[in-house]
């Protein structure tokens, strides 16, 4: 299929039209997110389809996901035209435990900032949020407490 020149946006069309700035455009295509077609003097032009692929980043940074998993959920979906509903509801499916599991790690955070704000115990050998002597480092990297660990684990 041989697209006109109507059907494809320079680098700095698609910026303005997606809100990105071109240097987030080129370090995107950088690592495959999104891609370009070269003119003969080696100007970017991008499909029409590439500002949903945009919007489909903006939309998974939003929810904390990281540009290799953005990368990932885009790896399936096609770059010759927008996605179909099907297409996207896949993706959308595959999003919907990892929001699922930042709710509960929300909720459990709000649990125990509103119990340790209210405990008034200051104290770093009793407090649950607080990684003495780096026990919990045995349980893996982060906040392990406000994670989902509790201080007994240890």
């Amino acid at each position: 299929m041989t697209l006109s020149t109507r059907d494809l946006l320079p680098i700095g069309e698609l910026a303005a039209r997606s809100g990105n700035a071109p240097s987030a455009l080129r370090y995107y295509e950088e690592l495959g997110l999104i891609h370009s077609e070269r003119t003969a003097g080696g100007q970017r032009r991008y499909r029409r389809a590439t500002l949903r692929r945009l919007a489909f980043i903006r939309a998974a940074q939003r929810i904390g996901l990281s540009l290799d998993e953005v990368r990932d959920s885009l790896a399936g979906l096609p770059l010759d035209h927008v996605p179909t509903a099907a297409e996207w509801n896949r993706v959308a499916r595959s999003w919907q435990r990892r929001i699922d599991d930042q709710i509960a790690q929300l909720e459990r955070l709000k649990s125990h900032l509103t119990g340790c704000v209210g405990c008034g115990c200051l104290s770093l050998t009793r407090c649950g949020l607080y990684n003495l002597d780096d026990e919990a480092g045995a349980q893996g990297p982060g906040a392990r407490f406000i994670l989902a660990d509790t201080p007994e684990k240890t």
